[in-house]
């Protein structure tokens, strides 16, 4: 789930680029595991800086103009280059693994029921 120009733009300029982890909600829906990735993707010489969320669940079908409310936990690793996709892919799974193993610390986990993910119903959100 990646966020818009406009989403990235308006994110604090101080965060580092890197990977991190967190809590992600799609809507309404339940809260779950996530990563984030925030910054240019070496691999893929992108020239805008991107945000890019995984959230670590299967869903049943796209969620496409859905509002996606996102928690940032802790930092994982800076951004960086790789040889191959193969070894890509590899620190994707890593990081997937990092971050289940953090979110589930007590201190972590309680952020998951927190108030900020339930919209009240007909709440409008940056004009959506």
């Amino acid at each position: 789930a990646n966020f818009s120009e406009q989403v990235v733009e308006s994110f604090p300029s101080d965060i580092s680029t890197g990977i991190y982890y967190g809590w992600a909600c799609v809507g309404n829906g339940d809260v779950h595991k996530m990563v984030l990735s925030i910054g240019w993707n070496p691999f893929y010489k992108n020239i805008k800086k991107s945000v890019e969320t995984h959230i670590i669940h299967t869903f049943k079908e796209d969620f496409y103009g859905e509002i996606l409310s996102i928690v940032i936990v802790g930092y994982i690793r800076p951004e960086k280059n790789f040889d191959s996709l193969e070894a890509l892919i590899s620190a994707i799974q890593g990081d997937i693994e990092e971050a289940k193993r953090q979110l589930d610390l007590p201190e972590h986990l309680k952020l998951k029921e927190d108030n900020f993910f339930h919209l009240p119903e007909g709440k409008i959100v940056n004009n959506h």
